[in-house]
């Protein structure tokens, strides 16, 4: 499979990259199939630069936090006013609330309007979903709101996004043996970091450790942090196995 990673700056946009986006593609029944994971804050005009947005396949939402999510308020008006006429409803796996969440978010009465556009399905967590070459896992993570980690499957390979998370045994779990862990690092060492709610560098390097990751890619880095410091601090557990999301980059898993 293919990782573009469209937005990677953390709980907002940053000068070089928007908030949360992934864009996950792999060959199936002749084609490419086109798997967009977080929709946040400015990912939508950045999406357009490595695909056409009628051609995304279907989305997926690790939790419904604004900087994971509101573009996708942007992304109904896309689909709804297209001039070559409204779009098939879009297959949208997320948590509980998302639809009536896009609703409110666009100002809307209720979610008739958004519902016509997205079909949306409650994740389930440890049930797995099939979405044309993929395969995925959600595991519920620490998070103040209701949060999913996913292990995304392909042709033998597994990419495995953290989504945001404090320390949570059940993401080394979901992490076993992945080819890649795409995992947060929100924190720094030596803060006074709330409970249950992002990794360190070296917290996410514990968890690729335990998992036996082949790679650890931390994102999620928001700009008031050094991605240096960061990246020091995950190298310090994990020599030779970790680097940091580039905005633009594309990856092969």
């Amino acid at each position: 499979m293919r990782l573009t990673v469209v937005g990677c700056s953390g709980s907002y946009p940053g000068p070089e990259s928007p908030a949360s986006c992934y864009l996950l593609q792999a060959d199936h029944d002749g084609r490419t199939y086109s798997l967009v994971v977080d929709l946040g804050n400015g990912a939508l005009g950045a999406l357009q630069r490595h695909i056409d947005l009628t051609e995304v396949d279907a989305v997926a939402l690790s939790h419904l936090h604004v900087d994971h999510c509101i573009d996708m308020t942007s992304y109904y008006v896309v689909r709804t006013y297209h001039p070559g006429g409204i779009l098939p409803a879009l297959p949208v796996h997320a948590p509980g609330g998302a639809s009536e969440r896009m609703a409110v978010a666009s100002g809307f009465a209720d979610s008739r309007g958004v519902d016509e556009v997205f079909a949306f399905v409650d994740w389930q967590n440890g049930h797995q979903v099939r979405l044309g070459p993929f395969t995925l896992t959600p595991a519920t993570v620490a998070h103040p709101v209701e949060t999913y980690a996913l292990r995304i499957e392909a042709d033998g390979r597994v990419l495995v996004y953290s989504g945001d998370t404090g320390p949570s045994p059940a993401l080394s779990e979901l992490a076993e043996g992945a080819d890649l862990l795409l995992c947060e690092a929100a924190f720094v060492d030596g803060s006074d970091n709330p409970p249950d709610l992002h990794l360190t560098g070296r917290q996410a390097a514990d968890h690729a450790r335990r998992a036996d990751v082949g790679r650890l890619m931390l994102t999620h880095i928001p700009p008031w942090h050094d991605p240096a410091q960061v990246l020091a601090e995950a190298e310090a557990g994990l020599p030779g196995r970790v680097e940091l999301a580039r905005p633009g980059a594309t990856y092969t898993v």
